[in-house]
């Protein structure tokens, strides 16, 4: 079942990017078996929906059970520094003779080529290097590391799903598989596009929290509730913004305009006076009838039960564990339920794949 059923995955165990991004491709319905080490990485809810092998691939005969993998598979997915692969005996040029179908996806910090590409690095690392760390945080403060939600995940692992899906689809013309360098910096820059055309258009100043959308504007920020918790305001649009007024009982307040950024202290110190009066749940009843952009900021743990979290099914139960649900949803193809991670044989997987 899925969009991607039929879709055969070879995915070398690795750490966080590589994990997602092939999780993302066993969500969809791809067959992604997971070659393990023999002292296998910790299990994680990012290995959902695998068969799992374990090889020695430092080893002549696990590099031939891998390469027998590789002549029936689509995709391969690895996430060594550059040249390992190589002098492990399966990189790219030795497993595209072997199937000049496949499509071998290469996700790294830094790329395949460029003078850091040898050289180790974690998410904030990347995000440095492509600019998009230095806008994160509030005014004459540090840079605010995002936990390592962009570069490993969004810049890292979504990137390379996408790109092997659009391999693929380009296989269905020519016949013929390629290489793909994924490269986390790469893709935390691609992440500034929106930032780079606010600057072309003079519209960021260049500060960091003093900004329309990282928090230096009052409409657009957090506020704390008499409760200890919070409120998330994106009230951007006047429409939403007259909303949001209007529900914290400031509509016939004068206030400074609202894009007028000299007066957005006295907006700021309106707004987090008013929400400090009332619990976030207070807020929330409040702004449940508002098109207000006014959300409450729920925990990891709180956000399954939200009513449209529940509705909708944005979690799941995969095992002993609730995570994240797939997505996108398909019409026609809806994925199967995501499911453990499960061991399997070598041999196992050849049979089911001639």
């Amino acid at each position: 079942m899925g969009p991607l059923n039929g879709v055969r995955v070879i995915e070398l165990a690795g750490l966080a990017p590589g994990p997602f991004g092939c999780m993302m491709l066993a969500d969809l319905g791809a067959d992604v078996v997971l070659v393990d080490r023999p002292d296998p990485l910790p299990p994680a809810l990012l290995r959902r929906g695998r068969r799992v092998v374990t090889l020695d691939l430092k080893s002549p005969s696990g590099t031939a059970g891998l390469l027998s993998l590789v002549e029936r598979a689509d995709v391969l997915v690895e996430g060594y520094r550059p040249g390992v692969a190589e002098r492990l005996g399966f990189g790219p040029a030795v497993c595209l003779r072997r199937n000049p179908g496949l499509v071998y996806a290469r996700l790294t910090g830094w790329g395949q080529s460029g003078p850091l590409a040898d050289r180790a690095g974690h998410d904030i690392d990347y995000l440095a290097l492509a600019g998009a760390l230095h806008p994160l945080g509030r005014p004459g403060e540090r840079p605010h590391a995002p936990l390592n939600l962009l570069a490993d995940f969004a810049g890292g692992g979504l990137l390379l799903a996408v790109g092997v899906l659009a391999a693929l689809l380009e296989r269905e013309r020519s016949g013929a598989g390629q290489v793909i360098d994924a490269a986390m910096v790469d893709g935390s820059a691609l992440l500034t596009t929106f930032l780079h055309g606010l600057i072309a258009a003079g519209q960021w100043s260049g500060g960091r929290g003093g900004n329309l959308l990282d928090g230096g504007a009052p409409f657009y920020d957090t506020y704390a509730t008499a409760d200890g918790e919070f409120m998330a305001v994106g009230a951007i649009e006047p429409a939403f913004y007259a909303e949001l007024l209007a529900g914290l009982d400031l509509a016939g307040e004068p206030l400074p305009e609202q894009y007028d950024p000299a007066g957005w202290p006295v907006l700021r110190r309106r707004f987090a006076e008013r929400f400090a009066q009332r619990t976030r749940a207070d807020w929330t009843l409040v702004f449940t009838t508002r098109d207000a952009c006014v959300t409450p900021v729920l925990s990891p743990s709180e956000a399954p039960a939200d009513p449209h979290n529940r509705e909708r099914a944005t979690f799941t139960q995969v095992g002993p564990d609730l995570q994240p649900a797939p997505a996108p949803r398909f019409s026609r193809t809806p994925p199967a339920p995501p499911r453990p991670p499960a061991p399997a044989s070598l041999d196992e997987v050849l049979r089911g794949w001639r």
